[in-house]
């Protein structure tokens, strides 16, 4: 019979790393089942809950909550999902905790749920990854802008400690840590961060129990497999490597219990070398229209003019410049959007042919039972960023890439004293239709600004319908609390479609895989 493993998910954000893990279907068998994950900000558990809800509920049915399905169409306010289905809603709230790693409550948690995973399961696997302000580039330099910051005395930096106590106590078969590769580069007290880490993950076992042999995820040929890892930077996972469709480069370690090491040395798994794109995954959404902030009105007419006068403007500087290219490009943006600019900043209709696609990755993304497509709902943008965007989007198609900062007209200039010292040269970037994306990060809950959509008669930044498929989170994950912590959930989160083949190669490495392939749930 198939083994059955239980996961713990630390610091499990929405769930990105976790889904990819439940979702694997081997057989007809599910080989990963979420026993406890854990995350402390509020909207991320919702989220969290949730989803635990609906996977328990689905395994029960065999298909979605009809309330769901209305709920997610925005057809009635969120139901009491415990009056849905009373049981399956009291194992989610089991499985998906509101707690803060480090705390005595969530050890104390914690350690009850392995005691019951090492009881109801034949082994388990730990995932998760520590948060990543402290490890990141923009977050120490922020940090170091704090009054009174002193970095020995940020928690963060310590909080995969938690990660390694709960790995020392459960024992399982593999995990799988995850973090941002500024982690390769932070130090403490004069100490790179990931020397420690790595030091204390060698020391488990020592003198009283199995330890841990530490491989890297690589790709070669088509192929994924675990290797030795002969220097830090090998520990990178690129993700569009394995089909997503964004280049989002994190440190990922994958530590096999050595009684199971033998087993996993040979294992692999075949991974799509198609490079996929922001096109592949978005290009048949709904076409929607930013709104106009700050006080101006926010009428599609409005809208409209503010942007063909932005388009006409653009077209007579580069007329006057000589750049035929542009000017060209510029008149006949103005032109269509007099007959083809879209009406509207929310649009839930289902595109055309959906969820019928042979595609891998529009499988994944697409759900055959939603009858509306949920939270594709722009934001307002000043009028001055309109023609900042239109200029954007117009130049990356022309010129194949986004511009900088000295690519702009003087005309479209910010009022910022730091905009030509390169400070802020990308400032402005566009997500181009034809190539992956760049990394989704959580500063999409800022401004969008450096998350613009390639179409220039649509003139916005991404929505978090968009943003989340970029991530690879399917139609039917749904985001809970308000805007700014949606967007910040998808920019914190793993893309499921990658994490889904990190589960099926640990799911052979630990010796419990087939040949026979994989099937998506859904």
């Amino acid at each position: 019979m198939a083994p059955t493993f239980g996961i713990v998910d630390l610091f499990a954000g929405p769930g990105g790393l976790g889904e990819g893990f439940a979702s694997l279907v081997e057989d007809d068998h599910v080989p990963f089942r979420i026993g406890i994950s854990v995350e402390k900000e509020a909207s991320a558990h919702r989220t969290l809950t949730l989803r635990a809800f609906l996977r328990e509920y689905q395994a029960r049915h065999g298909s979605l909550p009809k309330q769901f399905i209305d709920f997610h169409a925005g057809e009635i306010a969120e139901p009491d999902w415990s009056e849905v289905d009373a049981s399956a809603w009291r194992l989610a709230v089991e499985e998906a905790r509101g707690l803060e790693l480090g705390t005595e409550a969530a050890a104390t948690a914690i350690d009850a749920a392995i005691e019951k995973l090492k009881s109801g399961y034949d082994d388990a696997i730990l995932i998760g990854g520590p948060p990543c302000q402290a490890y990141s580039l923009v977050g120490r330099a922020r940090s170091r802008g704090m009054v009174d910051y002193v970095p020995e005395k940020d928690e963060r930096h310590y909080l995969f400690r938690e990660y390694i106590r709960v790995l020392d106590r459960l024992r399982p078969a593999a995990f799988v840590m995850e973090n941002v590769k500024g982690m390769l580069s932070s130090t403490v007290e004069s100490r790179l961060v990931f020397e420690m880490l790595m030091e204390d993950l060698a020391s488990l076992g020592s003198g009283h129990g199995h330890q841990y042999e530490l491989r890297a995820i690589r790709v070669e040929d088509g192929q994924v497999s675990l290797r030795e890892a002969m220097r830090p930077s090998d520990f990178v996972v690129r993700a569009e490597e394995f089909g997503v469709p964004q280049r989002r480069h994190r440190v990922i370690i994958v530590g096999i219990r050595s009684d199971l090491a033998a087993k996993a040395a040979g294992a692999s798994i075949a991974v799509s070398q198609r490079a996929r794109t922001v096109s592949d995954a978005i290009g048949t959404m709904p076409r929607l229209r930013s709104g106009i902030s700050r006080g101006a009105a926010d009428r599609a007419a409005d809208w409209r003019q503010e942007v063909v006068d932005a388009a006409k403007l653009l077209t007579r500087i580069h007329a006057d410049k000589g750049d035929g290219p542009l000017r060209e490009a510029f008149s006949a943006v103005a032109k269509r959007m007099k007959k083809e600019a879209p009406g509207s900043r929310a649009d839930s209709r289902l595109p055309e042919n959906y969820g019928t696609s042979n595609d891998e990755l529009l499988r994944w993304l697409e759900r055959p039972q939603l009858r509306a497509i949920a939270q594709h709902e722009t934001r307002g943008h000043m009028v001055s960023d309109l023609g900042r965007y239109l200029f954007a989007s117009v130049f990356a198609q022309v010129r194949g890439y986004s511009p900088k900062a000295a690519d702009f007209p003087l005309e479209l200039s910010p009022d910022h004293r730091n905009w030509h010292t390169g400070i802020f040269n990308d400032r402005f970037r566009v997500q181009l239709a034809t190539e992956a994306s760049t990394t989704v990060t959580s500063h999409i809950s800022k401004d969008g600004h450096y998350f613009i959509h390639p179409d220039p008669v649509q003139c916005r930044s991404l929505t978090v319908r968009e943003a989340a498929r970029l991530q690879t989170f399917p139609d039917d994950y749904l985001f809970l609390g308000n805007r700014t912590q949606q967007y910040i959930q998808v920019g914190n989160a793993v893309p499921p479609f990658l994490a889904r083949q990190i589960a099926k190669l640990v799911l052979k490495s630990v010796g419990g895989g087939t040949e026979h392939g994989y099937t998506i749930s859904s």
